[in-house]
């Protein structure tokens, strides 16, 4: 499938910048986007890509975030009607498909460096949300239709801040779980009622990459590495200058990350708290299968099989027609059998070589993947895949795209396409 800008265009509509991605339903688009300390929703014509309405909320609070993060990166949640957003600086609110607000749940503030980014998603009349922080952890579980909560449950073994949006599973004859990948573990609750059912520790760092179910399985991938990564603390002090053994923030000038590190926030990096991020990717890293259910702890006897390798961390992997598509950076195309982790074929898209944040994406036979820069590649859908095409949209794109209705919705930094055969042709 050829398209961009000039090409096989249905429609483009400028939206403001956000990372969050865009949600069909019925007639309509859903977007969440930030401008200054407006907080908005958005609701786009599905067949025109004219704006229907924008509602606004004021933020609550000004939290700084991590550079590839903004107040707006969690994607909205749909019912088919009403629309679902999370933004850290305010809470949860609820429009309907007409943009009456319909109810708000303020929540946060939140202790993090990098920001959040985990989604809202549905389970029947039920709003789950997971927020993963340094500090109160917690997943949260909402009535869809009025916002009062139904349960909180403390994450209290989470330390760190994670990003992957939680997924529901409905095991055959039983109740729904939701199951969520966070900082070292995976755990399931039941969606009724909050309880913890089975878990698994032991995995290595960074959740950002959503879990996946299968066909009686769990798939997760997370960073990690078998030896603490990056340099000593000793080295990190050649750049101590006034040799107080410890680093300052203007003592590492060319270290963007200070503050996930100085987790205390008082301007200093020490050993300690240098050696606990070396130490986070230990563990379980790659993709890992989990065979999910039964009661209790499952570390030493749920695993079906895991190879140790670095997958994609950020985008979430796709399954489509049987076999697992993952996006590497660089443009590299994994495609691998699900169910016993047999790698099928790795190859690179040459035209695009970039970062990967969207999520591959896939329909009619072909699998999208998107680069940070914009260009899009089509594959043919197979174990051994092959490359159809490489479309440039010549625009930063971070959001994953949704299909609907044979047209291809992508949203850049500027704007949303709709891409397909216009009507009459």
């Amino acid at each position: 499938m050829t398209f961009g800008p000039q090409t096989n265009l249905v429609w483009r509509t400028a939206v403001p910048f956000s990372r969050s991605s865009p949600v069909v339903a019925g007639d309509r688009v859903f977007l969440t986007a930030a401008e200054g300390d407006t907080l908005l929703t958005i609701c786009l014509d599905r067949a025109s890509g004219r704006e229907r309405w924008r509602r606004a909320i004021a933020r609550l609070r000004v939290t700084p975030v991590y550079k590839l993060n903004d107040a707006a990166s969690a994607s909205p949640a749909t019912d088919g009607a009403n629309v679902y957003a999370f933004f850290p600086d305010f809470g949860v609110v609820s429009f309907d498909a007409e943009g009456k607000e319909r109810w708000r749940l303020p929540l946060g503030p939140f202790d993090t460096f990098y920001g959040l980014g985990a989604s809202p998603i549905l389970s029947g009349n039920t709003l789950l949300l997971v927020c993963d922080t340094r500090t109160k952890a917690f997943l949260i579980a909402v009535d869809a239709a009025t916002g009062a909560v139904r349960w909180r449950v403390e994450r209290s073994e989470i330390r760190f801040e994670g990003h992957a949006s939680p997924v529901v599973w409905e095991p055959k004859g039983e109740p729904p779980q939701v199951i969520v990948l966070g900082v070292n573990r995976l755990d399931a609750y039941a969606v009724a009622s909050g309880e913890r059912l089975w878990w698994i520790r032991g995995l290595a760092f960074l959740p950002v990459a959503s879990p996946i179910v299968d066909r009686g399985l769990v798939l997760v991938s997370t960073w990690g590495s078998d030896s603490a990564s990056g340099p000593s603390f000793q080295e990190m002090l050649k750049s101590d200058a006034n040799g107080d053994g410890r680093i300052a923030r203007d003592e590492a000038k060319d270290f963007d990350e200070f503050g996930a590190v100085d987790k205390d926030n008082d301007g200093f990096i020490y050993e300690r708290e240098w050696d606990e991020l070396r130490k986070a990717g230990l563990g379980d890293y790659g993709m890992i299968a989990v065979r999910p259910g039964g009661r209790g702890d499952l570390t030493d006897t749920a695993i079906a099989w895991r190879d140790k390798r670095n997958y994609a961390t950020l985008p979430t992997s796709l399954i489509y027609k049987d076999v697992l598509y993952i996006i590497k950076s660089g443009g590299i195309i994994v495609s691998l059998d699900p169910q016993t982790g047999q790698v099928f074929k790795t190859d690179r898209s040459k035209e695009a070589l970039g970062e990967y944040y969207a999520s591959p994406v896939a329909a009619d036979d072909k699998v999208f993947f998107i680069s940070d820069a914009g260009k899009v590649t089509v594959v043919k859908a197979a174990r051994e895949w092959q490359i159809l095409a490489v479309n440039d949209l010549g625009d930063e794109t971070y959001a994953t795209p949704a299909i609907a209705g044979g047209r291809l919705y992508i949203r850049t930094r500027g704007a949303l396409y709709c891409f397909g055969q216009a009507a009459g042709r």
